[in-house]
Parts: structure tokens; C-alpha cells; sequence
């Protein structure tokens, strides 16, 4: 395949307004000049740091483990980033940072429960229900069925993926005009499929 499709991805207007009105700094930037001043010593600095990605943290966890084991994780997340503060690199946007040491006590905390799975008790962990997007999945995936793996392959592109119809052509070797012949037919031969 000749390419890679990138999803675009565009910034909110009202974020850019935003930050561009006041003047504030993003997040990551907030959290880099507070690391920074506290790798230089300043204590209010690291306070007020811990205690901005003490509650990020706490939002985090709390959506994916039972109240115990989240407040239990944020601690332990805790530790880690002050156990490697002097480590990490101010220049570099601190919240993959962050979050990837999230995700590793996350698993840790799971990995726990599933050595002792009555650690859980009774406590239910809210769990979105994907039943309606795997069922649109399913759907999705027999009608592509339908037409010529060819076309199958640019609508998933073009119209799942938003690719443009160039970038289409491009990974899939057809030529701009064949992939829009083949979205058009593709996409009307599922409309039959779905009138039948």
C-alpha cells in the first residue's frame, strides 16, 4: 500500500478564541513551567502541580476501576511521578507522559484484581454498553460484503475514514476518478442491498 491516511483533526474554535482572548497557557504548557520550577526547587510549584494532576488522576481512574482501587492507583500514580520528576523533560508536552503512567497503574490495578478477583466484592465498575455499535459494526461489515473488495476498500476511506479521494488513491493504487467510480457504484449497490 502506498500510504497512510492521517484523520484530520482540527482545533475548537471556541478553545482557540479562548486561549487566544486571555492569553492563558494550554495545560501541558501549564504543567511543564510548574515541573520545570519544580526541578529547580520550588516547592509551591510541585504543590500546585500534584495537586492539578492529583484530581486528573482521580477523574481518570474513577472512570475505569471501583472508588478503592481508583484512589489506590492515584497514589500510586503519585509516587511515580514524583519518583521520576528529575527525569522528565519540561520541553516535552506532559500530558502522554502522564497519561501513559496512568495507563500502566490502571493495568497494574486490573492485573491485581484478576490475582485476587474478590478484591472487587460486589462493586459494580460502569461499563458502557458497545452493543449498538458492535451491532452497527456487524451491519457495516455485511452490507461492504456486498460489493467488489475494491470499492469496499475507498468507501471505508473515503466515507468512514474521511480521507480525501486523492489520499484514497493513493493507498489504494486506484486513480482518483476510479475511486470515485468505485464509491459511487459501491455505495449504490449497498442502497439496493438495503432495499431488498
Amino acid at each position: 500500500m502506498p500510504g497512510e491516511i492521517r484523520k484530520r483533526s482540527r482545533p475548537s474554535s471556541k478553545r482557540i478564541a479562548k486561549n487566544r482572548a486571555d492569553g492563558a497557557p494550554s495545560l501541558d504548557d501549564r504543567w511543564n513551567m510548574l515541573m520545570k520550577a519544580a526541578q529547580d526547587g520550588d516547592n509551591s510549584a510541585y504543590e500546585r502541580l500534584m495537586g492539578e494532576v492529583s484530581r486528573w488522576l482521580s477523574r481518570y481512574f474513577h472512570r475505569r476501576l471501583p472508588a478503592a482501587a481508583a484512589e489506590d492507583a492515584t497514589q500510586e500514580a503519585l509516587l511515580a511521578i514524583h519518583v521520576h520528576k528529575l527525569n522528565y523533560r519540561p520541553d516535552a508536552p506532559m500530558t502522554p507522559w502522564l497519561k501513559t503512567i496512568a495507563r500502566f497503574k490502571w493495568i497494574d490495578q486490573l492485573r491485581g484484581h484478576l490475582r485476587s478477583p474478590d478484591s472487587l466484592g460486589e462493586t459494580d465498575v460502569p461499563v458502557s454498553d458497545h452493543g449498538p455499535a458492535v451491532r452497527a459494526a456487524i451491519l457495516l461489515e455485511h452490507l461492504l460484503a456486498e460489493v467488489k473488495p475494491a470499492q469496499a476498500q475507498v468507501i471505508k476511506l473515503v466515507k468512514l475514514h474521511g480521507a480525501s479521494v486523492e489520499e484514497a488513491a493513493r493507498v489504494s493504487g486506484q486513480s482518483p476518478s476510479l475511486v470515485k467510480v468505485n464509491v459511487h457504484r459501491g455505495l449504490k449497490r449497498i442502497g439496493r442491498s438495503l432495499a431488498e
